[in-house]
């Protein structure tokens, strides 16, 4: 016999979405609750005329309910085994789950594996699990368990990081820590390249994953050139620029712990301080001040634009910051441009690139364009996924 969820009766028109298989129910689309609700229940999705439309998490925010089935089930343990089964899966398709050169991976993300509100990140035997959901957040210890079946011997523990990515009424109630497992040396292995990884104080899980291919198109361009990394975070296009055979890498970030971890991870891939320079300094006046030229640029700011409110202001940001950057860039140069806010589409931030190039008198070709890798899938329903954008540009 099936459960009984509570139902969310959407208005007349309002069913559109779901049935185009948008995972997200907007709080304006509800026209009435039938069943006793709270935040992070699960509950069933119908249109108007009580036609079944999906199952999710609800929430109590502008996206109301996160759908994560557009089919009844029990959501039970078998379910969700099947869930990350297929997002293992997919993971194996892709190489990474035995690939010698790399050991980490994103294991789940979020719509894009069918789970919304989740993130799980692979880190050479440590899965670090982030939930933006409360609703995730209370199914964690059953993630927990099984990733362990699954993995067996390979996993060696399990980190729960939720405390900064839960809604703030839940931050006080929430700890961090090993639901399963205990802390161990945290050096991971990218392309070959190794990192130390602070999962249990770093931003995000602790590592930004989602630049694992970029970084590699990075040291195409790198050989026998000065090269500046800004936002640096743990260094991570620095010491692919130092492999691939830089004269001189300069990283910069405004966090004294960024600047130290870029530094050891320099210093763990075998390359000296002749090769590479840290400095602690925000990264619009280390452009204006600086009276250094360079022939590669990477630009990777946190995302300047969470909310659809602030993304004219944000704009506003990159365009200073893409033009201070080509201002300081030698003649010949190519430009790594990035923007990981999500409000911001790949149309709106090209455009916002080409005004700060029209401002800074210099002429501008795309060499190519950059996004996140294949195991931060994007939904074919769910295009609002395809978070990180990049351009690679040559400047006259």
């Amino acid at each position: 016999m099936m459960n009984m969820f509570p139902k969310i009766i959407l208005k007349h028109g309002k069913d559109e979405a779901l049935r185009r298989f948008h995972p997200w129910v907007f709080s304006g689309a509800i026209q009435k609750i039938s069943g006793e609700i709270s935040e992070g229940c699960i509950v069933e999705v119908c249109a108007a005329n009580n036609e079944f439309l999906g199952m999710g998490h609800y929430n109590d925010g502008s996206i109301a309910v996160r759908i994560f089935s557009f089919f009844k089930t029990e959501c039970d343990k078998i379910f969700w085994k099947k869930k990350l089964e297929n997002a293992l899966n997919l993971r194996k398709r892709l190489g990474l789950f035995n690939d010698k050169n790399t050991n980490t991976y994103r294991l789940v993300f979020g719509e894009g594996d069918g789970l919304p509100g989740m993130i799980i990140d692979y880190y050479n035997g440590t899965a670090v699990i982030q939930c933006h959901t409360y609703g995730m957040f209370l199914l964690h210890s059953v993630f927990a368990e099984i990733l362990r079946e699954l993995y067996g011997d390979k996993l060696h523990a399990v980190y729960l990081k939720c405390r900064e990515t839960l809604p703030a009424k839940y931050a006080g109630q929430v700890s961090d820590g090993y639901v399963f497992g205990e802390s161990s040396e945290n050096i991971i292995t990218e392309n070959d390249c190794k990192f130390f990884v602070d999962w249990e104080q770093g931003q995000k899980t602790g590592f930004f994953l989602d630049q694992r291919q970029n970084r590699w198109a990075l040291m195409e361009y790198c050989k026998g050139k000065k090269v500046l990394n800004t936002f640096c975070y743990t260094g991570g296009f620095s010491v692919y620029a130092l492999r691939a055979g830089a004269d001189l890498v300069h990283s910069v970030d405004s966090s004294a712990r960024a600047i130290e971890m870029t530094d050891k991870n320099v210093l763990l891939n075998n390359y000296t301080g002749a090769q590479h320079q840290s400095f602690r300094s925000d990264v619009m006046d280390f452009l204006k001040k600086s009276n250094e030229t360079y022939d590669v640029i990477v630009l990777d700011p946190p995302a300047y634009a969470k909310h659809i409110k602030t993304r004219h202001v944000a704009m506003q940001g990159y365009c200073r910051l893409n033009e201070a950057a080509l201002r300081s860039i030698a003649g010949g140069g190519v430009l790594f441009t990035f923007s990981c806010s999500q409000v911001v589409d790949s149309s709106l931030f090209r455009s916002t690139v080409i005004a700060a190039a029209i401002q800074s008198k210099r002429n501008v070709r795309i060499l190519g364009t950059l996004t996140q890798p294949p195991d931060h899938p994007v939904s074919a329903f769910h295009p609002e996924g395809e978070y990180l954008k990049g351009l690679v540009l040559f400047v006259e």
